[in-house]
Formats: C-alpha cells, structure tokens, sequence
C-alpha cells in the first residue's frame, strides 16, 4: 500500500440520508439538520443532506425541503440529495439543491421490489432528471445496488453491472457508486465486478458503498483502491441497513474508514476526533449504540496508530 501514501480519498458521507433512512426511529427536522451542521465541521466534503421521495414510502425522509433549508452550508463542502424522478428533482430544486442523485440495480428482481420495475426501466425514469439537472446547472450523482450479490437473485453477474453503470455513465453522471447494498462481496467477487466495470468506466468516475453484513466492507473499500477508485461512501457510527435485505447490517461506519486510511498514510481531510464526536451524538439521539468499532474503542481522542 506504500504506493497510495500520497493519495487522497474522498469520502462520501452518507449518514443524514441513507443512514437515517433506514433507522426505525424518526428523528425531528432540527436533530437532523444539527448533524448535519456537526458533520460540516469535520473536514468532509460531501454529506448526503436528505431524500425528495415520497413521505407515504420513506417517513424518515418526509421533512426534506425544511432540512436543506435549514442546514449552513459551508464553503467547499457539496450536499446532495436523492431524486428518484422528475418530481422528486423539482421538489429538491425548489429547496435549494445544487447537486441530486439517481439511484438503479444491477438486479431486475431488486429493482422490481425497490421501484417496481426492471433494472433497465427504471434507468429510462432518469432520462429527464438528468435533463432537467443539465438544463439548471445541477451536477447528478450516480447509484447502482446490488453489484455483487441480491437478496432475491444471489450472485450477480459483472456484465449486469456495467450494463447500468455505462448508462448512467453515458446519461451524464459525473460519479457512479457501486453497492454492495446486502454486504455479500468479498475482495474476490469485488474484484471479478471491478475488472469489468473499469474497463467500460474510468476509476475516476467511480465510488465504492460497502455495507458491513459479513464484516468485509473495509476489505472491499481496499481492494477498490488497487483499481484507482478513490471516493467511498460511508455513514457515521455505521447507521442504516438495507430495508429489502433482511439481516443486513449498516454501511461501513465512517470512523473506521478513515481511520484504515489514515493508518495506510491515506489523507482525507477529516478530522477523526470530531468525527467521533459526532457519531456520538447522533447515537445518544436515536437511542441506539455505534456500529463504528473506533468509535466504541474511543478513550478521549482518537487511537494512536503505529
């Protein structure tokens, strides 16, 4: 890893959006835009503010515009918001959102359990987002589940993978993230994915979103920095799961991302000790303990490595 002393990650965080989401219990707008807020001070660039979809489906997410309203964005520092479709986009346009993102799968089956349609259907709904998105200068974020395993079909096939990851690709997103949303992959299935989606997409365009099911999310994140990814998404304190994967567990905990990456001589940007501080909170608030193994281990300031 000596060779990757000099290089920087970016991390994605993911907690406000994709880890509250997936939490049972609802926390009121200003808790969320506190985090929010807290997150802002840590040295992270891009935090997943909230989602524009329907609040019948996705409770958590039913007070999006008041939380973008709400939250002091700071220089430097890009908030993006999930946009299932063309409404959900001019909802997040009329909030303030500078940039949105679109999410597909790799799996017909998951797809049809997520949106109710096909994998490849539900790609053709992003075709006037990233229309309208380009029409107003607002930069679109790719998501693809499901890109080494699905809970209704097992293994799945690279060339699904890229299949939807070229068409995002191709439709104008500036950045693909790849998700091992059921926690499934190992370094070797992420490696037979990664070896075909490279080839198709440039390392630079894409980013990695482990889940932690069978503890092998940092070993994954790894093993996508062999093939030059180096954007991760992770959520603080390890919230969230997979509503459609029963038993999967969180994504990998934000703290111990960078604390592996810091430890290989990986910059970020990030501010371990605040970090923790934050995962804390946000903890205390829902009443639950931290899934991020750093933060459990923490004493005061952040573990000294060697």
């Amino acid at each position: 890893m000596s060779k990757l002393s000099q290089d920087k990650v970016r991390i994605v965080e993911v907690g406000p959006r994709d880890g509250l989401q997936n939490e049972p219990k609802l926390l009121p707008a200003a808790i969320k835009i506190e985090l929010i807020d807290r997150l802002s001070t840590t040295g992270l660039q891009t935090i997943e503010a909230t989602s524009f979809v329907s609040a019948k489906w996705v409770p958590q997410m039913g007070d999006n515009a008041e939380v973008l309203r709400g939250i002091r964005r700071v220089p430097g520092i890009s908030y993006p918001v999930l946009t299932p479709n063309l409404k959900g986009f001019e909802a997040a346009l009329a909030a303030g959102a500078e940039e949105v993102a679109v999410f597909g799968a790799a799996s017909d089956a998951f797809s049809m359990k997520n949106v109710n349609c096909s994998a490849s259907a539900a790609i053709e709904r992003f075709k006037p987002v990233l229309e309208a998105a380009k029409q107003h200068g607002v930069r679109v974020r790719g998501y693809v589940s499901t890109v080494v395993g699905c809970p209704y079909e097992g293994a799945v096939a690279p060339k699904a993978v890229v299949q939807v990851v070229k068409a995002l690709h191709d439709m104008g997103c500036y950045e693909i993230s790849l998700g091992d949303t059921i926690g499934v992959g190992t370094p070797g299935s992420m490696r037979k994915m990664l070896d075909e989606v490279t080839r198709a997409v440039p390392a630079q365009q894409l980013a990695v979103h482990c889940h932690d099911t069978y503890g092998q999310a940092l070993s994954n994140i790894l093993t996508s920095l062999e093939y030059g990814i180096r954007v991760v998404d992770a959520s603080v304190s390890g919230l969230g799961g997979c509503p459609y994967a029963r038993g999967a567990s969180g994504n990998a905990a934000t703290e111990d991302v960078v604390y592996m990456l810091h430890g290989i001589g990986i910059k970020t940007g990030v501010d371990l000790d605040k970090l923790i501080g934050v995962g804390r909170y946000i903890c205390t608030e829902l009443g639950r303990p931290s899934e991020s193994k750093v933060n459990r281990a923490w004493k005061g300031t952040a573990p000294k490595q060697t």
